[in-house]
């Protein structure tokens, strides 16, 4: 990994998080706020219970500014956690726990091995749920997050309402429920909103532990997916060919269309295997632009973002599905000489395109696909290849375009 790429990438997360700050004291927020959750169902009991006394967690903002999948190239994060030693861990795993696998997936409709890569993505096949380093009393880390009003103050604010409903409903109280520094709960680490929604009892003993239960872990994350729209039987997507040629700029999430629409257009599998299903809906994703791989991505690979909304999550919990079933790794490589734009040229970028019409969005640094929608016009404008791969030379052609 390139520490300087790292470096700047992680510029971005840290000025986010240097603007969330708290505006009162932690303990004047924890007796504000208990209106707030009792109004929406918490007896002032538990509530006193669980949040009285507690501090917050000096550690926060700086795993708040250090979340791997918003501050590292998603080659570097694919491979990361995708190792073979991943690999072979979670074969391993899903084979002791085969009969779960396979009745969770005929019973819900769920690939079980999207399940066990994100088991294997979220806590290495439960590895790290004895870890109090990484596994922590969650009202404590929520209230703090709140407390710190971070960008997703509101989400935060559910979670931690969630939380204290669960310790409300049992048998679990404000020290035994634990999860991840941001709430997330159990060996596939759902957050509490989810839990409280979809939370389904995978063992019978009338119960929901996703800490202690891989059986309730698996159903309720299988049940969330469903909720966000999985489709039974469909895979997650397929590596590609792209012709010389092609217009990029079909290269959009904003519809899907069937993959007959791109196999006319010259798009192919890779390694010459045949798509299984040509009305099939999907949409053309090319992370990297036109020199990494590129994708024909399914309505599922949406359902990934939803369960975690980073790109290179989703890319990472699909791959993992794919080799823990037996799979190779990508056929292209990425262009990992990519030199990358600084936050001050990232915001800059965004300017530019402001200026030249192309972009109304923020100018906040943070290149998602509405920003390399517009400097994908930009390129097309230009007679370019229009990929919208923004790298450092993108943010010279800009400023040279506005001057």
């Amino acid at each position: 990994m390139t520490k300087t790429i790292v470096a700047v990438l992680l510029s971005l997360l840290l000025a986010s998080a240097a603007r969330a700050q708290p505006v009162e004291s932690f303990q004047s927020f924890i007796a504000g706020f208990e209106s707030k959750a009792v109004a929406a169902g918490v007896s002032q009991n538990i509530y006193r219970a669980a949040m009285g006394g507690l501090t917050p967690d000096p550690k926060m903002p700086a795993l708040v500014s250090g979340q791997p999948e918003f501050t590292t190239p998603i080659w570097d994060y694919i491979e990361g956690r995708v190792s073979a030693g991943r690999v072979a861990r979670g074969k391993a795993a899903i084979e002791r726990n085969g009969q779960l696998f396979a009745a969770v997936g005929a019973h819900y409709g769920v690939d079980p091995y999207i399940l066990g890569a994100i088991w294997g993505i979220e806590t290495d096949f439960g590895a790290v749920l004895d870890d109090p380093g990484l596994i922590r009393p969650i009202v404590r880390s929520l209230a703090t997050l709140v407390h710190q009003r971070r960008t997703r103050l509101a989400e935060d604010e559910g979670d931690l309402i969630a939380a204290l409903l669960l310790v409300q409903q049992g048998p679990l109280d404000g020290q035994s429920l634990v999860g991840s520094w941001a709430g997330a709960i159990g060996h596939l680490q759902v957050n509490p909103s989810n839990v409280l929604k979809y939370g389904t009892d995978g063992d019978g003993d009338g119960q929901v532990d996703l800490q202690h239960s891989l059986a309730d872990a698996l159903a309720t994350s299988a049940v969330y997916l469903r909720g966000l729209g999985y489709l039974p039987g469909a895979d997650w997507g397929f590596e590609v060919t792209v012709p010389a040629g092609f217009d990029y700029l079909l290269a959009s999430r904003d519809s899907l269309r069937p993959v007959s629409f791109f196999a006319e257009r010259g798009i192919t599998r890779v390694n010459g295997r045949a798509f299984a299903d040509a009305g099939m809906p999907v949409f053309l994703y090319v992370p990297a632009g036109k020199d990494g791989p590129k994708f024909l991505m399914t309505q599922n690979y949406l359902v990934l973002k939803g369960y975690n909304f980073s790109d290179s999550y989703a890319m990472a919990v699909a791959h993992l599905a794919d080799r823990l079933k037996g799979g190779g790794g990508f056929v292209d490589d990425w262009p990992r000489q990519t030199v990358f734009p600084d936050l001050g040229q990232r915001k800059g970028i965004q300017q530019a395109l402001i200026d030249l019409g192309l972009y109304r969005g923020a100018v906040d640094g943070r290149i998602g696909p509405i920003s390399q929608q517009a400097y994908a016009r930009f390129q097309a404008a230009r007679g370019e290849v229009a990929d919208g791969f923004i790298t450092r030379a993108a943010y010279e052609d800009l400023v040279a375009a506005t001057r």
